[in-house]
This record gives structure tokens, sequence and C-alpha cells, in this order.
């Protein structure tokens, strides 16, 4: 029997997947003379849909047990609509039956389509799922194109400084592999949450809920086991990038590294040679020898990418290599909070052909004075004292160093001692031991020989 006017017809499914592939065959096929009044999750929205809607047809999924298909069909039997009830299971052997209310007996549902004048085709789960697997090659395309302009942006940005040593490039490398899932994981959520919103957006006259989900074991142990194994393999890279920056060069030029609250004081293998500049040679392990005078402080070149402490006490000497491999001028940071002048605490970094650190490495070991006050005139300036003691009579962080060999001093203690070659040995290695009167910050301590501290006595006897 032909109708004159569209099928109104009401799906009954707690499963978007049978609602939306239903939908989309039901109006492929017929799709002007097929009605799709609305779709009901459960038991009770179906018997609502029952009073509030004429209804020709009701698609129940079979398959669904959070339907109560007896209550439902009891209902259904005294309804007085003219109207027919088919239950269709989407697996291969499953049933397709059709109840009509005048008879309340089962038939094929090639009858029912012969009736509707809609071509014979078997619904199966593959057609079903078709547009579902549509929606998700969509997405996967638009992820990857997402991940691509993502990750391409993020290194135009040029967010690392210059790489200018072999332990950056280990360390670069494992940085722009982190780009790259990060870009994955921004687009993998952006991608999802934006299509969702815009395709499967609420369609207007739609006031139903959206379908309950108990769970899905199998997407919940995948989304374990895969970040756990992406951890463990950036993990594994992380342990190669340590070990590259580590590795060991038997020929390693080896200098010392001294940090002061707030300079930094390098040495070089002839003990006489030291410099408030750190003089590198391009491709050449440089093992640094740091320590501090007083706090913590940490060495760190960022175009070098390697950082580490320089801790105080003569037993807490940590080592890091670094091989230079681009020629120019660099800055050293203390990148640890060491006190009120941290900011400051800055010294350059040159980085000179082998055979240009060479040949100013020999003179300046050449170029030490002969005079001993001369010599302590260079310590005075390369172990930072003229920071802390003016040549004029200033005050400053410390006592001036005018006049003061042989001046009578009054310490903090009330006891008055007279500035000697003693004094001035006892303050240079125990500078807390005696305090000036008016100054409470005691001096670092500083790595003097005592050849070196002889000379600077004999350089504070001529500051008259």
């Amino acid at each position: 029997m032909l109708m004159d006017h569209p099928r109104r017809i009401l799906i009954v499914s707690s499963h978007p997947l049978f609602r939306d592939g239903l939908k989309s065959l039901l109006h492929k096929r017929d799709g002007a003379r097929v009605e799709i009044v609305g779709t009901a999750r459960n038991t009770d929205e179906a018997i609502a849909a029952l009073k509030t809607h004429q209804l020709d047809l009701v698609i129940v999924d079979h398959d669904d047990t959070s339907i109560n298909r007896d209550e439902f069909l009891a209902r259904f039997i005294e309804d007085q609509q003219p109207m027919r009830v088919v239950l269709v299971s989407l697996k291969e052997t499953g049933p397709v039956v059709v109840y009509d209310r005048r008879t309340v007996a089962a038939g094929q549902i090639d009858d029912w389509l012969n009736d509707l004048e809609i071509p014979k085709h078997p619904i199966t789960l593959d057609e079903s799922r078709r547009g579902g697997m549509k929606h998700f090659i969509v997405v996967a395309i638009l992820i990857a194109i997402v991940t691509v302009l993502v990750s391409a942006g993020l290194e135009a940005l040029g967010l690392m400084p210059l790489q200018a040593s072999a332990q950056a490039v280990p360390i670069d490398n494992l940085f722009g592999m982190h780009v790259k899932v990060i870009s994955f994981l921004f687009a993998l959520i952006v991608v999802f949450m934006l299509y969702s919103l815009v395709v499967f957006r609420r369609k207007p006259g739609d006031t139903g809920d959206g379908a309950h989900f108990e769970g899905h074991t199998g997407l919940e142990i995948a989304w374990t086991i895969l970040p756990l194994a992406t951890v463990l393999y950036f993990s594994y890279l992380g342990a190669g990038a340590l070990a590259e920056t580590m590795r060991a060069d038997p020929q390693a030029l080896q200098v010392k590294v001294i940090g002061s609250q707030w300079n930094w004081r390098f040495e070089y293998p002839d003990g006489n040679v030291s410099s408030s500049t750190l003089y590198l040679p391009k491709d050449k392990q440089v093992l640094l020898k740091l320590s501090s005078t007083d706090v913590i402080h940490s060495f760190w070149v960022p175009e070098f990418r390697v950082k580490q402490d320089a801790l105080p006490g003569d037993t807490m000497v940590k080592e890091l290599r670094v091989t230079a491999t681009k020629t120019g001028e660099y800055k050293v940071r203390c990148a640890e909070l060491c006190g009120q002048l941290h900011a400051t605490m800055e010294s350059p970094v040159v980085v000179m052909e082998a055979n240009e650190f060479a040949a100013w490495l020999d003179k300046e070991a050449k170029s030490i004075p002969t005079d001993p006050v001369e010599r302590g005139r260079r310590w005075s300036t390369q172990f930072g004292c003229v920071a802390c003691h003016s040549l004029d009579g200033k005050a400053g962080i410390g006592p001036s160093w005018k006049g003061v060999y042989g001046r009578e001093e009054e310490m903090t203690t009330g006891q008055k001692l007279k500035v000697d070659d003693a004094y001035i040995r006892e303050s240079i290695r125990t500078p807390s031991a005696k305090l000036v009167k008016g100054f409470t910050t005691p001096m670092p301590v500083l790595t003097l020989s005592d050849a070196q501290i002889a000379d600077l006595i004999e350089y504070l006897k001529t500051l008259k």
C-alpha cells in the first residue's frame, strides 16, 4: 500500500552509530518520502514519542540491551496508530523482524520494503559504520595537517639560540622531537574538539540528551599503553643524549672555573694564567672544573646548552665538558640565584681557532711580570679584589686599600689590630675570622697560592 505523505519514522537506539548510520541510509535511498521525526535513546523516550508523534514506522535496535523491548512492545500493542515496529540487528546473522499492530505477527522485512517502495538492500554492519569511518578519516587528515603546520610554526620562531657546541646537537635533536610530539598532541585535542563542535552540534529541534556510554575497554587500554610507551621511549632518548654530552676525550684541556659573589674566574693549565674572560679553542673538548668560594652558582652558556652547578668547598668540584664548534663571542651566566647582584654575574666567552688559543695562552704566560709588585697588581685584578676594595680611599663593600698596610683597624669585636703580613694572609685564607668594624659581609675565600699572596702584600705596601 502506497502512502501519500512522507513516512514518519522513529529510531530507537542508545548507539549513535546505529542511529546516524540508519538515518543516513534512509535519507540516501528515499529522502523525499522519509521523515525522521526523532530518535529515542531508551524505552522511556520511545514511549513518550508514541504519545507525541503520528508514526508510520518505529525501528528498534535489536542488539541494544538498554531497550526494554517487552515493555515497549506491550505499549505498542495498546496504541491505536496503524504503524509497524521493526527490530533490526546489525549482526550478520541477526534477525530482522516486523511487528504489525493490526496482526501482532512477525513478518519479513522484504514485505515492508515493498510497501514503502524502498529498493531492497540489506542493512549491514559495514554500511552503518561507513559514515563513522568517514569522520575518522577526515579527522586523521586534519590532525596530520595541523601537526605539520604547528611544528613548522614553532621551529620558525627560533626558540633555541645559536648552536655552538658539539654537546648542543643531541640536546637540540631531543628538543625537536619534543616539539613534534607537542604539536601532534595539540592537533589531536583541538581538531577532535572543533570537528565535534561543528559536525556533531545539536540540530534545530533536537532536545534529547546525548547517548550514555559506560566505557570502552580497548580505548582505555590504548590510552594507557601508548603514552607509557612514548614516555619510556623518550627516557631512552634522553639517556642517550645525556651520555653523548658527557662523552669524555682523554686529551681534553682542563680549565678551572671559580664562581664568587659576583664574578667568574678562569684558571688555565699553567697555574699563573687566569682571566675573567673564558677563552676556549674551537673543536677541542674542554673539561671545566667548577667550584665556588661562597654560595652555589651555576655555569651556563646558552649557546652551549649544557649547564652545571659550582658548589662551595674544595671537595665539591663538579665537571662539565664543552666542545665549542663556532668561533665568536658568547656570555657565561649564573643560572642559580646567588645573592643581591646575581643578575650581573656575567663574563665574556671567546671561542678562538686552536692556533690562536695556543698563541694567547703562551702570550699570557710570558706576560707575567718579574716584579712582585706588578704581579700583585695583576692578581688583584684577576681575582676580583678591586671590585670590593677601592684604591682611592672611598668606602666600598670592603675597606679601601689606600694606606691599608701598617694601619691599625678596629674589629667588630672592639679589638684593634695592625694590618701586617699575618693579618692579610689570615683575611684571605679565613675571611670571616676577623671583620673590620662597619663591614659585616666577609669576603669570599680566594684560591691564591702562597706566592700570589706574597705578591699581593708587596703591592699593598705601595698603596700609600
